[in-house]
């Protein structure tokens, strides 16, 4: 088979001539132009007296090929909105003052991220300082006067030799770059900057920020202020072998006066997101004990003492990993958000542990595909405003008060006016492997007829340990848009079902959530309207390992396309941007001491059956599943004579392959003139 080069997206459907398109359609369904169109809310913050919402409105540039966050503003009792901060730049992380009169918020213009205040009475805004590199993790003292975030620190550390002097007027190549750090690179950030991010605060009207710590630590946000404000609260890790134990972490206090610090947890595994009660006399944090380094634990909420004693567990009883935490006014019990099977809700826990469900339909502003997510934040009076929506309506922003939901936006209603979109409803299916029961969802196209007969796409979520649900899919809805039944799962390994079911899979990946995947399969074509000689095969991520994996079990689907795979889990472990934690959490020894066992968890260990047509789509700058995976594959392929094209995405990480809109449109209709050219 000749080899074919490798060309971007948008460039191969419109150069290769032997690519079916993907049909168009009538505008009455949703189309890749509709990228373009699509509002999504992020960030609620309500306003400490309940009295105002500032949320985060993304919307898409068509001219620039990107989303543009603005920062709006709206009135949890009638639902008027307005714009807050809307400029060229792109503003976010809004943050009220504890009087609700500022708003602090990040700017990020051709300068860089600034950190600026706006006072809402005049209307006006002002930088608080000019930053060397972007803040992050923003938090108001009690009594409004500082601001306290995260900021890197630049440290080249010492050269190996001492660089030789240009004559002048040279023009010499760029020095050496000199790599001693063991986290030197980041998925979406590329090749870090080298230095720690640490914390700094800030006089609140503007000034000089003040470095408050120190060393070749990171320290991480969210961060807060002690009821006192004497004191900043964080988590960290400061032991010497810090960078190869990333899921340790403890919780600090730094002196606001002096910088002096004072830990606060003392166990294995992470403790994170530490905030205090409103009278100050406990902290909320979240984390788990990390003492069987399995592949997923649940994250919990604990109380401590605002000194560290008598440490407890508030979410004992709850199967369920559990969000950042909100102290209610009042101090008697806390705010949460979790996923379960599939929905994302907002609950609220007494100190004595009772649990109640608060908010349900919590959705992230991702679009491409249904993942589980959402934010919320909480006013002092319990007002709760989300980031809401379902299967047919992206983020949105709602509130709920006294126990009644409140749709607040409703930004997406003009692009969706006339158009029918795919239709997504649960679907029940029984694992062939053990009978456990697995939550699907299928999805059936514009104007489907049950009589009729429809090829079937299975799309499968990365992770492994996340989840998808009835979530809009911008690439779903572009499948069933071309005619398409399609079907995604939460096989085994999937989160929100509980630590039991999600290490199902925990040094057995990809195992039997290949049953259950084909167990989905089987349950649509049940229904009736499966056309069974034109399946489908698609997935990211764990999702394209997984792909590339059923290919290699089975030929009865007609083609595939594996998007930024793991291939060969011997290279991935040692070239991804987590290579110091994958090996020992996902098989618990390195691949020099148990080839085998990395060998026959790899999909290129079954490339010798795989007669099935593949796709290979993968992101330039991805460090989560590098573009070596993808290409081992595609050229095992070629050598295989089996029918494949590579496509390299420009610019994208491993997230944001469907960053750009125009990427996102382009891949999926990559994918359906694969499929097509196979039907």
């Amino acid at each position: 088979m000749r080899l074919v080069s490798l060309v971007s997206v948008l460039a191969l459907i419109a150069a290769a001539p032997s690519f079916a398109q993907a049909p168009e359609g009538p505008a009455r369904t949703f189309q890749a132009r509709d990228l373009f169109g699509l509002r999504t809310a992020s960030d609620p913050q309500v306003r400490p007296d309940g009295g105002a919402i500032a949320y985060v409105r993304t919307t898409q540039d068509i001219m620039t090929d990107e989303g543009h966050p603005s920062i709006w503003l709206v009135d949890p009792q009638t639902g008027a909105q307005s714009p807050l901060v809307v400029d060229e730049a792109a503003n976010f992380q809004p943050r009220w003052s504890p009087d609700g009169s500022r708003l602090a918020y990040v700017s990020a213009g051709p300068g860089g991220a600034q950190l600026y205040v706006r006072w809402i009475a005049s209307g006006r805004s002002a930088k608080v300082a000019t930053l060397e590199q972007s803040p992050s993790s923003l938090a108001w003292s009690p009594d409004g006067k500082t601001l306290a975030f995260t900021m890197l620190t630049l440290d080249s550390g010492r050269p190996l030799a001492a660089p030789m002097a240009a004559p002048a007027g040279a023009h010499w190549a760029d020095p050496l770059k000199v790599i001693d750090r063991l986290t030197y690179r980041a998925d979406g950030a590329g090749y870090l900057k080298p230095g720690y991010r640490h914390l700094f605060v800030v006089t609140a009207d503007g000034g000089q920020p003040r470095q408050l710590t120190f060393g070749k630590f990171d320290d991480g946000g969210p961060i807060s202020f002690t009821a006192d404000g004497q004191g900043v609260l964080f988590a960290t890790n400061r032991a010497a072998n810090w960078e190869l134990d990333p899921q340790e972490s403890e919780v600090y206090r730094a002196s606001v006066a002096d910088g002096t610090l004072t830990r606060l947890t003392n166990r294995v595994g992470p403790d994170l997101a530490p905030t205090p009660s409103p009278d100050g006399s406990k902290i909320a944090y979240i984390g788990f004990d990390d003492t069987r380094h399995r592949g997923y634990e649940n994250q919990r909420l604990y109380v401590m003492d605002r000194d560290g004693a008598n440490s407890r567990v508030v979410t004992g009883t709850l199967d369920r990993s559990v969000g950042t935490p909100t102290w209610a006014a009042d101090g008697k019990s806390l705010y949460f958000d979790y996923a379960d099977h599939g929905l994302t809700k907002v609950a609220r826990v007494s100190l004595d542990g009772k649990i109640e469900t608060v908010a349900s339909g919590l959705v992230p502003a991702d679009l491409d595909r249904p993942y589980t997510g959402g934010d919320y934040s909480v006013g002092r009076n319990g007002l709760v405003a989300f980031t809401s929506g379902d299967a047919a309506s992206p983020a949105d922003l709602s509130v709920v008060r006294g126990g009644k939901t409140q749709r607040l936006t409703r930004l997406n209603d003009d692009l969706f006016a006339g158009k029918e979109l795919g239709k997504v409803q649960a679907l029940p299916v029984i694992s062939s492997f053990d009978k456990k029961p697995i939550d699907a969802w299928i999805v059936t196209p514009p104007g489907f007829d049950p009589a009729k007969k429809y090829p079937l796409i299975l799309e499968i979520h990365g992770g492994p340990f996340s989840a998808y649900g009835p979530v809009f899919s911008t690439d779903d809805q572009q499948y069933a848009a071309a005619g398409y039944i399609v079907v995604y799962a939460n096989p085994r390994g999937s989160t929100s079902y509980g630590e039991a079911f999600a290490n199902e899979i925990d040094r057995n990946y990809p195992s039997h959530d290949y049953d259950d995947l084909m167990s989905v399969v089987d349950a649509a074509i049940a229904k009736g309207s499966v056309d069974e000689g034109h399946l489908y095969v698609t997935g990211g991520s764990g999702g394209g390992a997984l792909t590339a994996w059923i290919v290699g079990k089975t030929d009865r689907f007609k083609a595939a396309a594996t998007q930024k795979p793991v291939i060969n889990w011997t290279s991935e472990v040692l070239t991804t941007d987590g290579y110091n934690s994958m090996a020992a959490y996902w098989f618990g020894k390195m691949p020099w001491e148990d080839p085998q066992g990395y060998w026959a968890r790899s999909p290129l260990s079954l490339v010798g059956n795989v007669k099935t047509p593949t796709l290979v789509i993968v992101g330039e700058d991805d460090h989560r599943t590098p573009p070596s995976e993808a290409e081992q594959y595609f050229d095992a392929l070629q050598l295989r004579g089996v029918p494949t094209t590579l496509v390299r995405v420009p610019g994208a990480s491993h997230h944001g392959l469907a960053e750009r809109p125009s990427q996102s449109a382009g891949k999926a209709r990559a994918i359906l003139a694969w499929f097509a050219r196979y039907r």
